[in-house]
C-alpha cells in the first residue's frame, strides 16, 4: 500500500484498503473554525446531543473575521466561544491566541504524522507536509465527528508527484505547486491523493511542504501528502503532543499515476486570473499593473515566508499607489518577526502589518478589492470575486514575486529589481 492507504487502514481497524472502498474510520482530531463550525454547532444542538466524544480532539479558531468585522461575525464568534464553554473544549482560539487555523494547528503540535485529521475548511489537506491524512469536510460531518470521532471515507487513488533536480533563485513550494496545478490542471487530481516525493522535496523545508500540500484542493485532490523523513521529525520532535508514527509508501504499491517534473526548469510563477492553474513563469508574465500585494494566509504566512519578503523589501519601498498588506499567520509569527527586525523592514517599505487572520484571502476584510482592482497575493486561491468586487483580479504567487511586484508597481520578479 501507498502511505495513504497505510494510514487509512490503520485508523479503521483493517490490515488494507484499496481504492474505491468506504470505510469508516477513528478521527484524531476535528477542525472547525468561525465560518463553517456555527453551522455544525447548529445541527449537533438540533439533535439534541450531550457531549462531544472528546473535548481534547476538537479543535476550534476563530481566524476568518476576527477581530469581528460586523454583527454576524461577532455573532458566529460567539457560537464557538458558547459551545466550547458547554463542552469544556480546551483547544478553543480567540483574540490574542487564534492565527490562521492552518499555520496555527501544525505550529502548536496537534497534528502529528500518522493522524487522520478533518476540518470543516478546504485547505486542512495542509497537514499532510507532516506525513498525515487531513482532508476538508461539510459542516454537516464535522457535526458527527464531533459526536462519535468517527467519518465515512472513499479510499481515494493516489498520484504520484517526482520531484527531481535543484531548485532556482527565489523559487519554493509556491512555485513547486502553482507549476503542478498548471500542469494538471484544477481537476488534475480529483478526489485523489497527491502524494509528494523525490530529491526534490527531500531537500524541502518544511514551510515549503505545508504550502503544498495546502493546495492539493486546488487541482481537485483530496489530500496532499508527503513521506515523513529527518526534517519531519526535526519539526514534530518536542512539538507533537501524542506519540506519532512515521508511515511510508511500500516500493510496490499501485498509483492511478507517475508525473515527474524537473524543478530546475520552474521559475518563479504566477497564476493569472481566474484559476489557480492559469499559472506561468515570471519571465512570461508580460507589463500587469498591480494595486495591491498581500503577503499572508495559511498558505505564505509562516516566519519563513516573511523572511523572503523582507530580505527583498530591505532598503526599497512600494511603488507609489501601492497598497502593501503583510499578515503573520500566527501569534508565535508575528512575536517572531517583530523580534528579528522584519517589522522595521515592513513599515519602512511602507507597508500596513495586521494581526493574524484570512481576512482578504476570501474577500472578508483587511483588504477588498474595488472593481477593475488587481492584487498580487500568496494566497491559495483567485477565482472571481475572490477578494472583492467580481471585476477585480487576483494574481497568486510566493512571497519573493508579491514583495518584488509591491516595489516594481507590476507583476516583478526579485531578479528584476
Amino acid at each position: 500500500m501507498n502511505i495513504t492507504e497505510k494510514i487509512l487502514s490503520a485508523h479503521c481497524g483493517r490490515r488494507n484498503v484499496s481504492p474505491g472502498e468506504f470505510i469508516e474510520a477513528d478521527v484524531d482530531l476535528a477542525l472547525g473554525n468561525d465560518i463553517t463550525a456555527p453551522l455544525a454547532i447548529m445541527e449537533f444542538n438540533k439533535l439534541g446531543l450531550k457531549r462531544v466524544f472528546d473535548r481534547n480532539r476538537i479543535v476550534l479558531v476563530s481566524d476568518h473575521f476576527i477581530p469581528a468585522k460586523d454583527i454576524k461575525s461577532a455573532g458566529q464568534a460567539r457560537m464557538l466561544k458558547d459551545f466550547s464553554e458547554k463542552h469544556g473544549i480546551k483547544r478553543y482560539f480567540e483574540l490574542g491566541r487564534m492565527g490562521v487555523e492552518h499555520a496555527l494547528l501544525p505550529e502548536q503540535g496537534f497534528v502529528s504524522p500518522g493522524n487522520l485529521i478533518i476540518g470543516a475548511d478546504s485547505h486542512t489537506c495542509t497537514y499532510g507536509a507532516l506525513g498525515a491524512f487531513s482532508t476538508g469536510v461539510g459542516s454537516t460531518d464535522l457535526a458527527a465527528a464531533m459526536l462519535t470521532g468517527e467519518l465515512w471515507f472513499k479510499v481515494p487513488e493516489t498520484m504520484k508527484f517526482v520531484y527531481h533536480g535543484k531548485l532556482r533563485p527565489w523559487v519554493g513550494g509556491k512555485d513547486l505547486i502553482l507549476h503542478t496545478i498548471g500542469r494538471i490542471g484544477v481537476d488534475g487530481a480529483l478526489y485523489r491523493t497527491m502524494e509528494f516525493t523525490g530529491e526534490a522535496i527531500r531537500e524541502l523545508p518544511m514551510s515549503d511542504r505545508l504550502t503544498m500540500a495546502n493546495m492539493a484542493i486546488e487541482a481537485g485532490g483530496k489530500n496532499g501528502i508527503f513521506i515523513p523523513d529527518a526534517i519531519t521529525e526535526a519539526y514534530v520532535r518536542g512539538r507533537a503532543e501524542r506519540p506519532y508514527e512515521f508511515y511510508s509508501s511500500d516500493s510496490d504499491a499501485a498509483y492511478h499515476s507517475v508525473i515527474e517534473i524537473d524543478v530546475g526548469k520552474i521559475e518563479p510563477q504566477v497564476s493569472f486570473p481566474h484559476l489557480p492553474s492559469n499559472a506561468r513563469g515570471i519571465s512570461q508574465v508580460g507589463d500587469v499593473r498591480i494595486d495591491q500585494s498581500i503577503i499572508g494566509s495559511c498558505t505564505n504566512g509562516r516566519i519563513e515566508d516573511l523572511r523572503v519578503a523582507a530580505s527583498i523589501l530591505k532598503g526599497r519601498h512600494a511603488a507609489r499607489g501601492m497598497r502593501l498588506i503583510i499578515l503573520p499567520a500566527t501569534p508565535t509569527v508575528y512575536r517572531q518577526a517583530m523580534h528579528e527586525g522584519l517589522f522595521d523592514i515592513f513599515l519602512d517599505a511602507g507597508a500596513v502589518i495586521s494581526l493574524p487572520t484570512c481576512g482578504p484571502c476570501l474577500g472578508g476584510y483587511m483588504g477588498i478589492l474595488a472593481k477593475g482592482e488587481r492584487s498580487v497575493a500568496t494566497t491559495n486561491r483567485n477565482f472571481a470575486g475572490r477578494m472583492g468586487h467580481p471585476g477585480s483580479e487576483v494574481y497568486l504567487a510566493g512571497p519573493a514575486v508579491a514583495a518584488a511586484t509591491a516595489v516594481a508597481g507590476r507583476l516583478a520578479g526579485p531578479d528584476q529589481l
